[in-house]
């Protein structure tokens, strides 16, 4: 058992190095921020999506922000699209690709954000999702695992962290990279929690 717990921290660590060096990708996590940042400097909602651990992640994400990352400081307006009455309601009257995007159609407006996951980048209802944010003025953050995904081509940015054969290994770093544009954005919003 011992050989195969290293096999998974050591491929875990190649991920890692593989998106440290990965300047494209260092390029769009940077990028999300700032559009995160002037979403909220801007009154604007922060939205958040995705299936399965992807939804966790989304959860996640919009707790960390609505709530709190390190230090105190005031909620911000963020939301992940996860409560189970409209995903059920809306899965059974329209169809379950369409459980992201009716929500948006009910909340968003133009000038909100968007952070659309699927480790895949091919989740059906995450694309409509990230379809109807672009055709209504929200802008789009992809967070995918791999490049050139039907998501990415509807995304304003979109950060691809590849990192294995396994979705697991894509969620290992889609999480580091959620806590960074939580920092980032309390950085920018907070200074003051960072001195």
């Amino acid at each position: 058992m011992s050989n195969l717990i290293v096999e998974s921290l050591h491929e875990a660590q190649l991920g890692l190095t593989a998106l440290l060096e990965n300047a494209v990708a260092l390029s769009s996590i940077e990028q999300a921020a700032c559009l995160l940042v002037k979403t909220l400097k801007e009154s604007g909602q922060v939205f958040s999506c995705g299936n399965g651990g992807s939804m966790c992640d989304a959860m996640h994400f919009a707790e960390e922000l609505s709530g709190r990352y390190r230090l105190d400081r005031r909620a911000l307006a963020a939301s992940s699209i996860s409560d189970v009455a409209h995903i059920s309601c809306v899965g059974n009257d329209y169809g379950y690709e369409y459980i992201f995007s009716r929500y948006l159609e009910g909340h968003a407006k133009a000038g909100d954000c968007l952070l659309a996951i699927s480790t895949s980048g091919t989740s059906q209802n995450v694309i409509k999702a990230a379809r109807y944010a672009k055709e209504n003025g929200v802008n789009v953050i992809a967070l995918c695992g791999k490049e050139g995904s039907p998501l990415e081509r509807v995304s304003d940015v979109t950060i691809c962290t590849p990192a294995g054969s396994y979705a697991d290994r894509v969620q290992e770093l889609h999480i580091k990279v959620i806590h960074i544009l939580i920092e980032q954005v309390e950085r920018e919003l907070f200074p003051e929690n960072y001195l």
